[in-house]
């Protein structure tokens, strides 16, 4: 048994397909223009761009729009700390007076009396040359440059 929908397309067929088919070549006639295939690269360019940049924003950050807000968020929130962590530090360091010379003769006092208790053999002024290294030119270097 044939349904009415069955019924009236086999009826109506006759008097739609020709016109479909016209309608058909219409459109195809319109896409196959040789001004439509001649575009310009800066115009496939910016399609492509424009093109991927809505499929990249529809495909990535829409559907995790949440977890992008939330991670947008943390960012803003460390950026904020740092600055305000940083300007804190910046005045505390402004505001310290330089050691006074007693200090650091005191200081001094207690790396020889350290040395003494660890045993070592090295005093402080030694350790204080150390710590101001210089280099010295290396001649080995030198005749490499000369050969």
């Amino acid at each position: 048994m044939k349904t009415p929908r069955e019924i009236l397309l086999n009826r109506h067929q006759s008097a739609v397909e020709p016109k479909l088919d016209a309608i058909r070549r219409e459109v195809l006639a319109g896409l196959n223009h040789k001004d439509t295939k001649a575009r310009s690269w800066a115009d496939d360019f910016v399609s492509l761009c424009l093109g991927g940049s809505n499929k990249l924003w529809v495909e990535l950050i829409w559907p995790c729009r949440r977890t992008w807000a939330a991670l947008a968020a943390v960012w803003v929130l460390i950026f904020v700390f740092n600055i305000s962590q940083r300007d804190k530090a910046e005045l505390a360091a402004r505001k310290l007076p330089p050691p006074s010379p007693e200090a650091i003769i005191a200081w001094r006092q207690q790396e020889r009396l350290l040395a003494e208790l660890i045993g070592s053999s090295q005093t402080a002024g030694d350790a204080e040359r150390r710590k101001i290294f210089l280099p010295k030119p290396r001649t080995e270097n030198a005749e490499f440059l000369v050969t």
